[in-house]
């Protein structure tokens, strides 16, 4: 591999974890905006946890359960 291929391969590599990160942190403060707003509105805790956001992180946890589960 010359540099320039080398470069861009290494470029990829960083590109590959860092989208997973931001979508992460986008999420959790979409979610913490949520939070916050049930907070204000005097909701109970769990409501934040029936956004879109709050079900998007409670598959991202469940998701590798259950595939796990269907493997064994």
């Amino acid at each position: 591999m010359c540099g320039m291929e080398k470069d861009v391969s290494n470029l990829l590599y960083i590109l590959k974890i860092m989208a997973p990160l931001l979508a992460a942190v986008m999420i959790g403060n979409w979610f913490l905006s949520e939070v916050k707003k049930a907070r204000l509105k005097g909701k109970p805790r769990y409501q934040a946890y029936l956004s879109i956001p709050g079900v998007l992180i409670i598959l991202a946890i469940l998701l590798p359960i259950i595939l796990w589960i269907i493997k064994k």
